[in-house]
């Protein structure tokens, strides 16, 4: 007498019982889902680095600098060769707010080109930066940058930049001083 719940395979002669079928099934659906995520999150990355660590990097050649700050932050200075791209607006730092459209987020086709192009990413402190590094990273970019401690670790190593005397004139002691 022949079982009903079991089904012979063309797999020598291996033997599948019916009611595990449905399970088998959704356990390889599943390894076909989160498989290629796991493999894409490892890709999607971008690297910290120290001011030094990126004063080494401008000196190569072919490295994409975006400063993420607002425009007022840029005005007060900006690493030389700097491109200025807001990730967002920040309030407390530049009170006239830019529209969405003028938000990295929606500028992404202002970068370049070649997914390989080094990408230098800098804010004021560091946290900004890591947003953007994350974001041109999760859209394919591989060499990017972000200073660790943004422009104000810049300053303190004694990196220099682009400013004028009035934009720095009421700013450069909290910036300067020990804290």
């Amino acid at each position: 007498m022949e079982r009903t719940d079991v089904e012979r395979t063309g797999c020598g002669g291996v033997l599948l019982d019916k009611r595990y079928l449905s399970y088998f099934a959704a356990v390889l659906l599943a390894l076909l889902v989160i498989v290629p995520g796991m493999a894409t999150a490892s890709v999607c990355t971008y690297t910290n680095v120290s001011a030094s660590d990126a004063k080494q990097i401008l000196e190569e050649e072919d490295v994409f600098l975006l400063d993420v700050r607002t425009p007022a932050e840029y005005k007060l200075g900006h690493i030389e060769g700097a491109i200025l791209i807001p990730l967002r607006n920040v309030k407390a730092q530049d009170p006239d707010l830019l529209p969405d459209e003028e938000l990295l987020p929606a500028r992404l086709k202002e970068l370049p080109c070649g997914k390989s192009t080094k990408i230098l990413v800098y804010c004021k402190v560091g946290k900004r930066g890591a947003e953007a590094s994350s974001l041109l990273a999760d859209v394919g970019y591989k060499n990017v940058y972000n200073i660790n401690s943004g422009i104000d670790e810049w300053v303190k190593e004694g990196y220099p930049i682009v400013a004028t005397y009035e934009s720095w004139k009421n700013v450069w002691y909290f910036i300067l001083s020990p804290q």
